[in-house]
């Protein structure tokens, strides 16, 4: 997916990413590495593991949801200012095929920033040696917090 240019808001931007991903247990628990972040795109990627799949072998849908949540969240992010933190307040995944392969990618992506309210897509690939499959789309509505001292990042 290619992004067009955003205005950027904070040319901290990709140090506050690194930053509140450190602090996500739930990244940490998928073994997820931050693999781009540019202004309105950030990819995610992490490597199959047992602890994390379904009773057939496949990545389990919620960690499908759980990491493609975060990519789009933080695309959102890349364009918000520094007193602004983000929250997911919907989205709607579509599982498009099962989850297999040795690795996964999550595509967060900007379609239309704003002052408050950001929408943006995610694409969530199964990496194998025989290549690339798309394996969920999503769509996701993100709200800028500021103000808030227990929500920062």
């Amino acid at each position: 997916m290619t992004s067009p240019a955003f205005e950027v808001r904070s040319p901290r931007y990709a140090d506050r990413v690194r930053d509140s991903f450190a602090l996500q247990g739930a990244m940490q628990t998928l073994g997820a590495r931050l693999a781009r972040i540019k202004p309105g795109a950030v990819d995610i990627e992490f490597d199959w593991a047992a602890s994390l799949t379904q009773q057939h072998g496949f990545l389990h849908a919620g960690m499908v949801a759980t990491a493609l949540d975060s990519a789009c969240g933080y695309a959102g992010f890349t364009l918000m200012g520094d007193d602004a933190s983000v929250l997911t307040i919907e989205f709607k995944i579509n599982l498009l095929a099962p989850a297999q392969g040795e690795r996964f990618r999550m595509e967060g992506r900007v379609l239309k920033p704003g002052r408050t309210i950001t929408v943006t897509e995610g694409r969530a690939y199964a990496l194998s040696a025989q290549g690339d499959k798309l394996v969920a789309t999503m769509g996701c509505t993100l709200m800028a917090v500021t103000g808030r001292d227990n929500i920062r990042g």
